[in-house]
């Protein structure tokens, strides 16, 4: 069996930090168990997923490919799950971090 592509373990690790949030959210500052126990699981695959990407890639280009994409994935599952706001100047702003993270992979 070959090597994963870092882009799959670099996005199952900022959808894997994203979905942490959303259980930090309900954890209701961490007194809430199951939702406590879900982010902290969460979080330490997300982290072993980018610690296995940053094996063979610049940690730059990592590093801010899980936070950009954190970033949008978090703006989305907010507006889904907890209907924040989505504004025109929300959505720019999302548009140019997606810019920022397509153009590191060039």
């Amino acid at each position: 069996m070959g090597q994963i592509p870092n882009i799959v373990l670099l996005t199952l690790a900022a959808l894997s930090f994203t979905c942490g949030g959303v259980f930090m959210k309900q954890s209701e500052g961490l007194t809430r168990l199951g939702p406590s126990i879900a982010l902290g699981a969460l979080f330490l695959f997300g982290a072993g997923l980018q610690a296995l990407a940053m094996r063979r890639e610049e940690m730059a280009v990592a590093y801010i490919f899980v936070l950009g994409l954190e970033s949008v994935l978090a703006f989305v599952f907010g507006a889904y799950f907890f209907g924040e706001t989505v504004s025109v100047t929300r959505v720019v702003a999302v548009g140019l971090i997606t810019g920022g993270i397509v153009l590191l992979h060039q």
